[in-house]
């Protein structure tokens, strides 16, 4: 009898097109109806519908009921970095979706990874922070060393006040277009609230593209140079 963990189930749904494309417009970070969800698709709401409620019974969605509307989102970190993984394979074998013009380039540059900066933008901070002395690498995985506790206490994170999660504080993220890492975990998340927080960056709205004032973009390459 074969014992372990049964992905065959989880890929299966996943790899369904429609499906795939629910849980990629949920990688924003934002919930979504299932309406909106359906557009994402290119499918029926009835159709929708079904595949909402398997991804949901399968502990890979969400929902929450507010008002008339029900909202899903991702269940988790966990799922967002399946999903981001998937992305990366599936770029360096080659599966990618035909460019559609500027929008890509965009999204290339930089965009939310579920709750934190991605593209290249993210893979710079990510590659700075890692050469200026910022991380630790354990056998656990990655850690703020103490100047980067410095860093960020500067640029206004308290690390102390972030709210309890079993999410690491910094968590290496394979970027699907640039193939490099970028930062997530609690960390990650908190970094690109900050700069949203400091009006260097907002996100565009029904996309996943982040976009940099001209001060931000100065004030995020004079940081992570």
């Amino acid at each position: 009898m074969k014992e372990g963990p049964d992905f065959t189930a989880i890929a299966s749904l996943i790899g369904d097109p429609a499906r795939a494309n629910m849980l990629t417009a949920l990688m924003s970070g934002k919930a979504l109806t299932a309406s909106e969800l359906a557009t994402e698709a290119g499918v029926s709401a009835q159709t929708a519908s079904s595949h909402l409620r398997k991804l949901q019974d399968a502990g890979l969605l969400t929902q929450l009921k507010q008002g008339r509307h029900r909202y899903y989102s991702l269940s988790g970190d966990n799922v967002a970095q399946a999903l981001e993984g998937l992305m990366g394979l599936a770029a360096r074998l080659g599966h990618l979706r035909t460019r559609t013009g500027p929008r890509d380039q965009a999204l290339r540059t930089a965009r939310v990874c579920y709750n934190h900066l991605a593209g290249e933008m993210g893979v710079q901070m990510f590659s700075a922070m890692r050469h200026q002395g910022h991380f630790e690498f354990s056998e656990t995985g990655l850690d703020l060393s103490e100047a980067g506790q410095a860093f960020v206490t500067t640029l206004g994170i308290s690390t102390q006040d972030m709210p309890r999660s079993k999410a690491p504080m910094c968590r290496e993220c394979l970027d699907w277009s640039v193939r490099q890492s970028h930062l997530a975990g609690r960390l990650g998340r908190a970094m690109l609230a900050r700069f949203e927080t400091l009006g260097w960056a907002e996100r565009v709205h029904d996309t996943r593209i982040v976009r940099f004032s001209d001060r931000g973009l100065s004030e995020f390459n004079a940081l992570f140079w």
